[in-house]
């Protein structure tokens, strides 16, 4: 797959209309990769998933892949100094370093992508912003991995939900990027940097949530 996406990449400086391309060949390379680059994600989600949905696992509704997003509340205690223990605990061995990871994707995002526009068509800058792509989907990985890993308290459903729809806004953006990387469409460079933008706007309000969880 390295190599096709290469390939790719190559033609599509090549024939880019910003090259002085031709719109038709762009178009034609572009409905290529669509059905190549899906079915390379398919196979990876499968690979990874199998049928079941994003984030369908520990506390998951168990419903056949609908609804995306594990139930944060299930099997978790309530009451007395137990649920207190818990909600601590919850919030340092997952929220922690998910919130962690997550500052390590969204904060240099905006200096990695100044440093790309100096030439977006130069194949040491791309290779450095694709890396940081690798890094930051590898870390997300963990951080999905790790969330269902463990139920969170009933006292943190929302504060779980509201988590989860973060990592998955950052997740979602990558993906848009990545697909810029590919084929030089815009239009996922926009969607990706505004879903970033989405994405740190909801970090900001689970830090300013997370404090109202101190007991």
């Amino acid at each position: 797959m390295a190599e096709i996406k290469a390939a790719y990449r190559s033609l599509v400086k090549r024939h880019h209309p910003d090259a002085g391309g031709d719109d038709t060949r762009i178009v034609a390379l572009n409905a290529a990769w669509e059905v190549l680059g899906d079915g390379e994600r398919r196979r990876r989600y499968d690979a990874q998933h199998g049928s079941r949905r994003v984030g369908v696992g520990v506390g998951g509704n168990g419903g056949g892949g609908s609804q995306r997003g594990p139930d944060p509340g299930a099997g978790s205690p309530r009451g007395g100094r137990h649920s207190d223990g818990v909600l601590l605990e919850w919030l340092r061995q997952v929220y922690a370093p998910i919130d962690r990871w997550l500052g390590q994707v969204i904060n240099p995002f905006s200096a990695q992508l100044r440093a790309l526009a100096a030439d977006p068509y130069d194949d040491q800058l791309m290779e450095d912003f694709t890396g940081f792509l690798r890094d930051s989907q590898a870390r997300m990985a963990k951080a999905e991995q790790l969330y269902r890993s463990k139920a969170c308290p009933a006292a943190a459903k929302g504060f779980s939900l509201s988590l989860y729809h973060c990592l998955s806004q950052v997740q979602d953006a990558l993906a848009e990027l990545e697909r810029y990387t590919l084929g030089y469409v815009d239009d996922y460079l926009r969607d990706g940097r505004e879903m970033l933008r989405e994405a740190k706007r909801r970090r900001e309000r689970l830090h300013q949530e997370r404090r109202r969880l101190d007991l």
